[in-house]
């Protein structure tokens, strides 16, 4: 009997029936994007089924180690970190009859990765159907516009890496038949940990497909919670001692939608960040019939701006005043920058930037984030600070100093312009020098201020002062910063240095998932924490102090010195904004001043004072620092008529001499110039290069990147040479690709060998290294910028490289490193233990060299000499001393090694080692590395004193992974001697 059927059509049939079969009973798989996944990788995931009909019922299930959000048709569902526990989401209502799409965003956080995922619909006949994670989903490591949507094309995409079906080693231990809906029930305290001698206790679990997820948080003066649903109302928490006993109303006032806010008195201060009331903007709410029930919305202020990076928190001052802070997507308040300290910002951006390689803010400029203050009636709006990212809070200490803790741009990691989040302090006229792209300020830039702390990746939220708290001392004085994407509440600790602070920090909370949004003091004397935010299970924690040690109230530090210096920094202060009679009298002096914040709101004063006051007197200035001061002072309030005496006055200063600091500064002044005034005609422009080309190179990375982005912009014909042969010696990524962004713009100057060996790193870079989503976008943008340069029949011939069919050897790597975190003891401290054994060699070998050891200090008869011979560290100190000599060198400084500092009679200060003195002069090496020293004659000098920081640079171990660090120690203390003890196999 035959078969009217083609034989194609039954094998089609037969294959049909038989994958259906499988899906039935599939187990899902852990899958990647990549065979070997690296640290802060991402991977992206698609997968599209059809549907028979609309189902009764779907739920998705998934875990990712570490971090994944599940889309359904383009709608975000939700969001989890904790691949112990998977979640499960009702995904019903994002579903169609007929084509549908299940798309992953994953990254890893360090180790292991793997996403584990599977989508049950369930139909009204009872049957169901499984769309489980293998390889059949399409992955990506790179996001591209549209990819969670069903007409995206993914053809470029390619199948999923299997890494193995569910229960596969190192996952084995999910629980995945328990998965749990995310809508049930907040993280229990059980899987919170937090330091010794405190307790996390849930104090209230918020019904997600109810009250929403919370996102903002303050205390009323009855001691209740007024919270905020993201996309919803506000509500009213009266704290229990157990959850069961906590009381939650919802409030009937008609506004919600708030990232910000602020209870003072009987007044209720909002700042919506969505369609709520009038919009975005800040507003009062107010009790009018006095039943303890907000009735009356006043609008404030109205904002431009809004979404994650939109209006946030709202904070009360010292000064009686209201401070505000909003991202980078919301514009200046109306009316405000008149008057404001913080004015006359602009890109000052010397080369061409290229613009965010994801498309993230291309459009957005100057002044980014910002903090506004206004009276408490709504009157006198002032731009206190901007230049920063997407802060979400502030927070002031019992300095009366407010504090912020402000974001990242994770899709640069790896590029040199990539910026950790950091603590910020923020100050009168703070400039923090975020802008979009490539064209983030570096954090030594004279016209902005640096980081108090820099922390790492992550995704800054609420901030908070532990000022109020029944907690020891140390810890009321910390200030609690947390980090929504990981899921930890720090606690950063402050010195008072100068008229600003540094800081260390600590985890002190952390959890998975635990993505944490908002923080307070309660007057009960317990910290109080939610967790939330798009769309996150959200919850309200309490963290109280069981110990032992004394809670009483404490004041602020008293340190004398750096009292007397804010208070300096403030009166200068006074000055901003407004003109004075004598803020040239009391600014003038201290524009020399070692002391950073000092010098910075010494020049703030001096340019919002008229310019025919100052101008003379500032080209007569003859004490070095505070000439460069202001003559980046002329280059933002002057006219093109001031470039000539200023190029002038700029080639006449001692370059050669200047410590790293100074020349900085001066490299920044020469650059302003240019920028604010104009490009100089040829012959000026031939002199300057002239002046700066003999500094270049220089010992200082830094110093190297402003002189080569100078001789850039001059277009100096040899600036190809030094800056090639500094790519090619460059041992990090980013070093490297600073120089290769550069010269994009001068591709036309090189020689054919030095184009064949740039195209060919942009090759090499494409291929090998590694970075956040947008890095190798950046590198194909700044590969079609150089090649544009080029004359065609260049291009032409140089084809081959520029397209990759030829290989071309750029630079012979040791290792490429990139940042990975801000490393504090507390880190690596509890896993030293594991330092005596099971360590690894040729891995320790090769983190001391990337941490520049041997640059400085003799090792095993290798090594430099301006630091001591650490041979035998390890039969004098024991792995906790020699981490912290990495970790914090200024702690602990031997007499022999100490620096100085040193202030002449002519205005200098000169930081540096004294490596050699006789009667009449001394001699200073002001860098590690420096090649030439620089001679002082006694005669000279005014001052003299002994330097409390380290000549050894902080963060040289920021490239390394925890368990390098430990083969590093390991390797030190074993004197480099492979048979030791601690590189045996257990």
């Amino acid at each position: 009997m035959r078969c009217s059927v083609p034989l194609t059509a039954i094998c089609l049939l037969a294959l049909l029936f038989t994958t259906t079969a499988h899906a039935a009973d599939a187990v899902p798989e852990w899958i990647w994007a990549t065979k070997k996944p690296g640290e802060g990788e991402m991977a992206f995931f698609r997968k599209t089924f059809d549907l028979k009909e609309v189902p009764a019922a779907a739920v998705f299930t998934g875990s990712c180690d570490n971090v994944f959000t599940l889309f359904v048709n383009a709608k975000h569902c939700v969001e989890h970190n904790t691949w112990e526990q998977p979640v499960s989401e009702n995904v019903l209502k994002h579903l169609t009859k007929g084509k549908n799409i299940v798309a992953l965003r994953c990254r890893n956080e360090g180790g292991p990765a793997g996403m584990l995922g599977e989508l049950v619909v369930k139909y009204k006949d009872g049957s169901t159907q499984r769309v489980p994670t293998d390889r059949s989903w399409f992955s990506a490591s790179e996001p591209s516009d549209g990819w969670q949507q069903l007409t995206f094309d993914d053809k470029a995409w390619k199948p999923a890496q299997s890494l193995g079906k569910l229960g596969i080693a190192p996952w084995a231990a999910i629980a995945w038949a328990g998965a749990r809906p995310a809508t049930q029930q907040a993280t229990a305290p059980t899987a919170i940990q937090t330091l010794p001698s405190f307790e996390v206790e849930l104090v209230y679990s918020v019904p997600k497909g109810e009250q929403g997820s919370w996102v903002s948080m303050t205390v009323d003066t009855k001691g209740r919670l007024i919270t905020s649903d993201q996309g919803g109302s506000l509500y009213r928490v009266t704290p229990g001692q157990t959850s069961d006993e906590t009381k939650v109303e919802k409030l009937s006032v008609p506004i919600g939608q708030a990232q910000g806010l602020l209870c003072v008195q009987d007044k209720l201060y909002v700042v919506v960040n969505g369609n709520a009331a009038q919009g975005a903007g800040l507003y009062r709410i107010t009790d009018k019939d006095n039943n303890d029930e907000w009735d009356t919305v006043e609008l404030m202020k109205k904002f431009q701006g809004g979404g994650e990076h939109g209006p946030h928190a709202v904070r009360l001052g010292p000064d009686g005043k209201l401070y505000v802070v909003a991202g980078n997507f919301t514009k200046i308040p109306a009316e405000s920058e008149q008057n404001s300290p913080h004015r006359n910002w602009a890109e000052d951006l010397l080369l061409p930037r290229n613009p965010d390689g994801g498309g993230h803010d291309p459009t957005v400029m100057a002044p980014g984030g910002w903090v506004s203050r206004v009276n408490i009636d709504g009157t006198g709006w002032e731009v206190l600070c901007a230049g920063l990212r997407n802060s979400y809070d502030i927070a002031f200490n019992t300095d009366g100093e407010v504090f912020t803790f402000d974001s990242d741009m994770e899709w640069d990691t790896g590029t040199p312009w990539y910026r950790p989040t950091r603590v910020n302090h923020c100050v009168s006229a703070g400039e923090y020098g975020w802008r979009n792209g490539t064209g983030k300020w570096p954090e030594y830039s004279t016209d902005s201020l640096g980081a108090v702390v820099n922390i790492g990746m992550g995704s800054p939220t609420g901030v908070e002062f532990g000022t109020g708290a029944k907690f020891p001392a140390k810890y009321q004085r910390a200030l609690f910063i947390n980090d929504w994407t990981y899921g930890k509440i720090y606690a950063v600790h402050m010195t008072p240095t100068g008229g600003t602070y540094t800081g260390t920090f600590e985890p002190f909370v952390q959890g998975r998932p635990l993505p944490v949004t908002d923080i307070c003091v309660h007057p009960d004397g317990c910290i109080y924490f939610s967790i939330g935010g798009r769309g996150t299970q959200s919850g309200i924690y309490r963290v109280k102090y069981t110990g032992s040690e004394s809670t009483a109230p404490v004041a602020a530090e008293q340190n004398d010195k750096a009292l007397a210096a804010r208070e300096l920094r403030r009166k200068l202060e006074s000055f901003h904004g407004k003109q004075g009679e004598k803020a040239l009298e009391t600014a003038w002096p201290q524009l020399n001043s070692s002391d950073r914040a000092i010098r910075y709101a010494a020049r703030v004063a001096v340019e919002h004072q008229p310019l025919s006051q100052w101008q003379e007197q500032a080209f007569a200035e003859t004490r070095l620092t505070a000439a460069i001061q202001l003559l980046v002072a002329l280059a933002r309030t002057g006219d093109a008529a001031l470039q000539p005496k200023m190029i002038d006055k700029l080639n006449s200063l001692p370059l050669e001499r200047m410590s790293e600091e100074q020349l900085l500064a001066a490299t920044r002044a020469y650059g302003l110039t240019f920028i604010r005034q104009g490009k100089p005609d040829a012959a000026v422009a031939a002199k300057v290069a002239d002046r700066l080309k003999g500094l270049y190179p220089h010992q200082n990375e830094f110093v190297n990147r402003e002189l080569c982005a100078l001789l850039v912009y001059l277009e100096f014909p040899g600036v190809g040479e030094p800056s090639m042969k500094l790519l090619a010696a460059s041992q990090t990524q980013e070093d490297q690709l600073y120089y290769v962004l550069a010269l994009r713009n001068v591709a036309h100057l090189l020689n054919n060998e030095q184009r064949r060996a740039y195209f060919g790193w942009l090759n090499l870079a494409e291929q090998t290294y590694r970075g956040g989503a947008s890095f190798k976008k950046f590198l194909i943008r700044i590969r079609d910028d150089a090649a544009r340069k080029l004359p065609d029949a260049d291009r032409l011939a140089l084809k081959d490289v520029i397209e990759d069919k030829t290989k071309v050897e750029a630079v012979k790597l040791e290792t490429t490193r990139q940042f990975i975190h801000n490393w504090q003891m507390e880190d690596v401290q509890e896993m030293l233990a594991q330092v005596d054994t099971g360590r690894n060699f040729e891995k320790g070998k090769a983190a001391y060299q990337a941490a520049q050891c041997y640059k400085c200090h003799r090792f095993n008869g290798e090594g430099g000499d301006t630091g001591p011979d650490i041979t035998g560290v390890g039969n004098r100190f024991n792995a906790q001393y020699i981490l912290e000599a990495v970790v914090v060198p200024s702690k602990v400084i031997s007499d022999q090694y100490q620096s100085s500092i040193v202030a002449t009679t002519g205005g200098e200060v000169i930081a540096g080692r004294i490596v050699g003195e006789d009667d009449q002069q001394i001699t200073i090496r002001t860098d590690p590395f420096a090649r030439e020293m620089t001679v002082v004659k006694k005669s000279d000098i005014e001052e003299r004193q002994k330097s409390s920081v380290s000549e050894m640079p902080q963060g040289l171990i920021n490239t390394l992974t925890k368990e390098e660090i430990l083969d590093m120690v390991a390797y030190m203390r074993a004197a480099g001697k492979a048979d030791d003890k601690a590189f045996l196999k257990k």
